[in-house]
């Protein structure tokens, strides 16, 4: 991976170009990567308010936050660990980084949830959340769960190429995943056994984070943040070791 300079502005059209495909012929274009997470707080805001709301202050802003944060990891992974396949006859025609097609599928998921942002902040002012230093924190968490997601993007596109049931298998794992990341319900509704394994969560740790500072005002410890840093750390080692080991077969199985 030492010639990403070299090959930066293919990174950037490879971006582009996912970003007029998904877009294109839409009348609101990425006005949709604000009222996609808008209109599932909403709905989901009605269905669960009735369970949870008591139990959590500004309810709305806790449901999008972890909602945007967890859509954002689930896109990401999901469209890198099919990005080797589907650039298959390229890779066949010219030399391209094969890493470049994982990496862009990332970035250009992270580019939707920036926009995505955009909700945040408006159900920040409808609730009128009150303003907060701790705020100016939230790209931490965000750099924390892209780290995190390009390594086990780097991992699932690896294997795909040679185990193609895994999308299948995936699929059932990021469902169970969902349910195991308190996105829509508080932690403390779970046995302590449980919750004590859920706390290892990387997505949880990444979306407590930042609800930590949107909502309570409060800059989680060092030892969080380290925490946080280490495990985003370890994902993306191992997941270029893995990408780089394998590379070199992938012309052979797209």
């Amino acid at each position: 991976m030492n010639n990403f300079i070299k090959y930066k502005d293919l990174l950037f059209e490879l971006v582009l170009r996912d970003i007029k495909i998904k877009y294109k012929k839409s009348m609101l274009g990425f006005t949709w990567s604000i009222l996609n997470p808008l209109l599932m707080m909403t709905v989901m805001s009605v269905v669960f308010s009735t369970m949870f709301r008591m139990d959590i202050p500004n309810f709305p802003m806790y449901l999008i936050i972890g909602q945007v944060v967890f859509s954002f990891f689930s896109e990401a992974t999901n469209i890198a660990m099919v990005s080797v396949i589907e650039n298959g006859e390229l890779m066949k025609k010219v030399y391209i980084p094969k890493y470049m097609f994982p990496l862009s599928k990332v970035i250009f998921s992270f580019s939707n949830m920036i926009f995505s942002l955009v909700a945040i902040l408006i159900v920040a002012l409808i609730t009128r959340l009150p303003l907060r230093f701790e705020m100016l924190l939230f790209p931490i968490p965000l750099i924390y769960v892209f780290v995190f997601s390009l390594g086990i993007g780097f991992i699932l596109a690896s294997y795909t190429v040679f185990f193609r049931d895994l999308l299948h298998l995936y699929s059932i794992l990021l469902l169970v995943w969902t349910y195991l990341t308190p996105i829509f319900y508080p932690i403390k509704i779970l046995p302590e056994s449980v919750r004590s394994w859920i706390n290892y969560n990387p997505i949880y740790m990444y979306i407590k984070y930042f609800r930590s500072i949107m909502l309570y005002g409060k800059i989680p410890s060092l030892q969080f943040n380290l925490i946080c840093i280490i495990t985003s750390l370890i994902s993306l080692i191992i997941g270029i070791w893995i990408f780089s080991k394998k590379e070199d077969k992938f012309i052979f199985y797209v």
